[in-house]
């Protein structure tokens, strides 16, 4: 039987609004339960399932006369926060009856061909500041801090290559992870008191999958069994290939400049760690592009996280300090949710990043892999799955204390 217009422009809608929101690195469990609301307004039965690679769609009209099956193979989708916020908006549009299906349909073209808010200039910037946050945050030297940042620069120049050439794209990551060994190995002969590993994986922070392995315990808490093992598995991947390219790198580097003897530098103070999650919490913004006008709300939640956790960790230890701060970022998040009538994730993402432990995780594969840490830690690999794990425990004790409104 031939599809009615009506049926044709709801799925049609529905197929794409997936797609975009898969494209925008959307969980499996937020992403299927948005499209069966959409789809309960639409007045359509419907089933999705959501997994890092592929998407299905079965949907068909009350009176089942009419049904439609759509698998899609998709590629995991990398974070934008201001494309999220323009969708949702978009969702509240077409449901309060502002806009029709096929002006929605046009805009979610328009949201797709938006182009990066930012620019390459200040996603350069933000990515050297990154990585100097970061060492900042680890608390070593000034130097550290220095030559983190400038390495973070030749990170983004590897990730601009890979925008133009798919070989550079599936090699990405190792291949970043190399140069910045050799190259930190290279600034010892003129700088020896630099920390080689701590600045090499300073350098590489913003490919270390800490919150994609966060997303993916969060995934399967809520029981999305193959979605959560599959973007664990992903996760646990690139830190492998991180770790080999560095690994590799450091060997190459000591064939050719030999070994130079560490110099003890002197720590940076505390205080330093709030100038650290303000420069942090602004790259953030840049990388995950959010929008201008959400950038505050954001900074603001990493605050939060940081001084939550750093003040509860006094008292409860360092993984129950990060249950606190995914506790209260969770609060902060859905609470930002009610007021601004925007995704809740627009905020809890850049929050959560400042807390979670992927270079604890990199550090433990070092221990494992070299038999010494980076930094004087014992059983750091076990004190980041405990972290990991306070931190999904944490986002979902407070959606049950302040229930989120939105699915997404």
């Amino acid at each position: 039987m031939p599809q009615s217009a009506d049926f044709y422009q709801k799925r049609r809608f529905i197929i794409r609004l997936g797609k975009a929101l898969h494209k925008l690195g959307t969980t499996s469990y937020r992403l299927e339960a948005n499209l069966l609301n959409i789809a309960n307004f639409l007045q359509l039965r419907a089933s999705f399932i959501a997994a890092p690679t592929s998407l299905t769609f079965i949907l068909s009209e009350e009176d089942d006369i009419q049904q439609y099956n759509h698998i899609v193979r998709v590629t995991p989708g990398e974070i934008d926060l201001g494309s999220l916020a323009r969708i949702d908006e978009l969702v509240d549009e077409l449901t309060s009856g502002q806009r029709t299906l096929e002006e929605a349909i046009e805009r979610l073209d328009e949201v797709a061909k938006k182009p990066p808010p930012y620019g390459m200039l200040l996603t350069f910037l933000a990515f050297g500041a990154s990585s100097g946050a970061f060492a900042m945050l680890m608390r070593t030297s000034w130097n550290d801090v220095l030559w983190s940042t400038l390495l973070g620069f030749v990170a983004f120049i590897f990730v601009a290559w890979a925008e133009k050439s798919r070989r550079v794209t599936e090699m990405l990551e190792p291949i970043v992870a190399l140069t910045s060994a050799m190259l930190a190995s290279a600034i010892t002969l003129i700088d020896p008191s630099i920390n080689v590993p701590m600045v090499i994986l300073s350098s590489i922070i913003a490919f270390i999958p800490g919150l994609s392995l966060t997303v993916g315990l969060s995934e399967l808490a809520a029981r999305h069994l193959i979605s959560g093992t599959a973007r664990v598995m992903d996760g646990v991947m690139v830190m492998f290939k991180l770790y080999f390219g560095a690994v590799l790198g450091l060997a190459f580097a000591q064939l050719i400049w030999g070994k130079v003897e560490f110099v003890p530098p002197t720590t940076i103070p505390v205080w330093t760690s709030w100038i650290a999650v303000t420069t942090l919490s602004i790259s953030l913004v840049i990388l995950f592009k959010a929008r201008i006008k959400d950038a505050p709300w954001g900074i603001i939640s990493g605050y939060i996280a940081f001084g939550v956790s750093i003040w509860a960790s006094n008292y409860l230890g360092v993984a129950l300090g990060a249950f606190a701060g995914a506790f209260a970022l969770g609060i902060y998040s859905n609470l930002f949710s009610r007021v601004m009538n925007l995704p809740s994730s627009i905020v809890r993402l850049l929050g959560l990043v400042v807390l979670v432990p992927g270079s604890k995780v990199y550090m433990g594969l070092d221990n494992l892999v070299a038999g010494q840490g980076i930094m004087a830690s014992s059983d750091i690999g076990s004190q980041a799955f405990l972290i990991f794990m306070s931190l999904v425990a944490g986002i979902i004790f407070s959606n049950v204390v302040v229930p989120a409104r939105k699915t997404l």
